[in-house]
């Protein structure tokens, strides 16, 4: 299946090695720790080490579970929230300090994403360092193959940076692990510039995009980095970068820098980037790869998105805490023909997977033994309350998330056609970035160079994926034109097919909405809140960092 996978179990042994560089000589023998000298030894043990920081980033870059860089990204829009549902989801209020842009310096979502990122950068910076410290003869590898696992560790490198850039904006930037003890903060605009060149250093020594490549960091993946370096170039350094962004969006438009089955294509079916056997996607960049049957390496989304009783309605055997739900309002967004509104999205009554009767929503709350209703709208409806907002919501309030499919443990009935058991259950991959979003980004950087105005080429691109989200007949009268794909209208099209992906936070700020629109239950806040703070607990322990200005 999926070929690194083989070796998750072995990156999950070698964890501890990374935390004991320091340890030169011990007195007794070790039998239950991993210690760098004894390792790095041949290329299985060489591989565990380079893939370690893949199963970290597990934990911060998608809806895990953690307080990662994914909850403040999209918690913060206009698209999704978590607020109280009956006795659940209070946790501190930190969820609507999200939502109304309220949060705190010392907020524990923002402390645990700067951690768990700089955890990553560390798991990079450790094995750069021990590769770049071996002779290739004591690890069984090639001079090729040191390099391009090096240049491959410095990409993701460069990735977490670019998330913790895009969070917190100007931030220490450390490629040593332990030097310097208390790195001083660095302009954004020059973590901007050293991300640019670490890419652009390190992004031909790694191999072109392939099967075998799934889940890591190749040169598809760089050439996505630098896209979206230049796509928010203008807020994270002043300067417009539009025809670098273009540049390195044909990189893959092309084909040049490999795909799957050769050149990178869309998917002709919209929903193939979602399901179980998404590997298999011709349009997948860079993704989080689980491998559940090898490895018990599995999604963690659940957790975020899922009821408390969601395995009766797909036929598996994982649930969620109930949490994160779509803002009402944004269901309408999609018209009634589009086949996302119904593939991605869940409302209205829920069935049971196995027998097409209803699902019980068994668990003491506000619907026990009720059919799962979910409801565009946060409020308590089983007492027939008007009032919406963050603090109104029952344990089925809100339409949810419907977008990636785990698949099904069981056989099972829908709509009256039998469904046998997917053999690739619970190993959905988490797309980062995909070939839809890179056609979206290049046709943004045209119309801004062309003064917020469409034309041909950027008409084409955006039609070319939207029209994966219709069918044929449905498609012809709602096909964009130069006059009808305005600026507004393209973050709007950018909400309805990006929805989940982690992208909203950074399309409002630069389409200039983060703090000056208002959406359902929020209203403007300064412009300060375009970025977070620097954690308090973290300029408590390291009194070079600097705040960023607006907090205390």
């Amino acid at each position: 299946m999926k070929n690194y996978k083989k070796i998750i179990l072995s990156c999950l042994v070698a964890a501890p090695m990374f935390l004991m560089n320091s340890c030169t000589k011990l007195d007794e023998n070790v039998y239950d720790q991993l210690i760098t000298d004894n390792f790095y030894n041949n290329k299985t043990e060489v591989l565990s080490a380079v893939l370690r920081p893949y199963t970290h980033a597990n934990a911060w870059v998608t809806p895990s579970g953690q307080d990662g860089w994914w909850r403040p990204a999209e918690l913060s829009g206009d698209q999704l929230a978590w607020p109280t549902k009956g006795r659940h989801g209070e946790d501190g209020g930190k969820w609507k300090r999200l939502h109304y842009h309220t949060w705190l310096s010392d907020d524990v979502p923002l402390n645990s994403a700067w951690s768990l990122i700089y955890g990553g950068v560390g798991f990079c910076n450790d094995p750069i360092q021990n590769l770049e410290s071996r002779e290739i003869s004591k690890m069984g590898i090639t001079q090729v193959e040191k390099d391009a696992y090096i240049a491959e560790l410095k990409l993701l490198r460069a990735f977490h940076y670019l998330k913790l850039m895009d969070l917190f904006g100007n931030i220490p930037v450390v490629t040593q692990v332990g030097i310097p003890a208390k790195p001083a903060t660095v302009a954004r605009k020059d973590v901007f510039a050293f991300i640019e060149k670490e890419i652009k250093d390190n992004i031909a020594k790694v191999p072109l995009h392939s099967k075998a490549m799934t889940g890591r960091m190749s040169q598809a993946g760089g050439y996505a980095m630098l896209v979206e370096l230049y796509l928010n170039a203008e807020v994270w350094t002043g300067t417009a970068r539009w025809d670098d962004c273009i540049a390195a969006a044909d990189k893959l438009i092309s084909g040049a820098a490999g795909g799957q089955n050769g050149a990178m294509n869309l998917d002709p079916n919209i929903f193939d980037q979602f399901k179980s056997s998404n590997e298999l996607s011709k349009e997948a960049i860079f993704s989080i790869a689980y491998e559940y049957k090898l490895a018990t390496f599995e999604p963690s989304w659940p957790s975020e998105f899922f009821h408390f009783q969601q395995d009766a309605i797909y036929g598996g055997s994982r649930n969620g805490n109930d949490g994160i739900v779509v803002i009402p309002g944004v269901f309408t967004n999609y018209e009634t023909a589009d086949l996302r509104k119904r593939g991605w999205l869940l409302e209205g009554p829920q069935f049971r997977f196995d027998n097409g009767q209803q699902a019980l929503a068994k668990g003491g709350n506000e619907y026990t033994d009720q059919q799962i209703v979910f409801v565009d709208n946060i409020r308590k409806n089983k007492i027939g309350s008007t009032v919406s907002n963050m603090s109104e919501g029952e344990e089925n309030s809100g339409v949810r998330f419907n977008k990636y499919k785990l698949g099904n443990q069981v056989a099972g009935v829908v709509n009256g056609v039998a469904v046998p058991i997917d053999p690739n259950y619970n190993n959905t991959d988490w797309n980062i970035y995909r070939l839809t979003w890179i056609y979206f980004a290049k046709a943004e950087a045209i119309m801004r160079k062309n003064g917020g105005v469409a034309n041909a080429e950027a008409v084409q691109l955006i039609n070319d994926c939207k029209r994966r989200a219709y069918t044929a007949a449905d498609f012809v009268t709602r096909a964009y034109t130069p006059a009808t794909l305005t600026l507004d209208e393209l973050l709007a099209e950018r909400g309805r097919e990006f929805i989940f992906e982690g992208f909203r936070r950074d399309d409002l700020i630069r389409f200039g909405k983060f703090t000056t629109a208002s959406w359902w239950d929020h209203t403007p806040s300064a412009a300060f809140r375009n970025l977070f703070p620097i954690p308090q607990v973290q300029r408590t322990l390291n009194e070079n960092l600097t705040q960023n200005p607006g907090y205390n």
